[in-house]
């Protein structure tokens, strides 16, 4: 039997049930901030960030890379990296259909970063 405890993998953050308590509660775990900093980083560039905006935002839940290229002024192998940068963070998912790439929001991951960052406001004072 080790003596390492299981480590957390972006997989299990869709579990139902949150990964962590929120920052203010609590101290995170080394393992369990080593496994969502990519996460961070990779919403971290203006870029991915506005791409992840579009994907989560997409009517039906998806949107083809050919809706996404060309709402920037960078070339198509650069919005190929962003993408690739996403899905290698774990908080998209990809399929090819022929000639094109569609992309979806892996709902789960993101709402246990939101959960991660919650803050409830202290009770007001009588």
């Amino acid at each position: 039997m080790s003596k390492h405890p299981a480590v957390l993998t972006l997989t299990d953050l869709n579990a139902a049930e949150p990964c962590c308590s929120p920052l203010a509660e609590q101290r995170i775990p080394a393992g369990t901030a080593a496994v969502l900093a990519p996460a961070f980083k990779a919403l971290g560039d203006p870029v991915r960030l506005q791409l992840m905006s579009m994907i989560a935002s997409a009517e039906g839940g998806e949107i083809c890379v050919c809706d996404l290229t060309p709402a920037f002024e960078l070339s198509g192998p650069t919005i190929s990296h962003h993408l690739r940068t996403l899905r290698e963070a774990g908080l998209v998912d990809a399929d090819r259909r022929g000639t094109w790439v569609y992309y979806r929001a892996r709902a789960g991951v993101l709402r246990q970063l939101a959960a991660l960052l919650t803050v409830e406001e202290p009770a007001a004072r009588s």
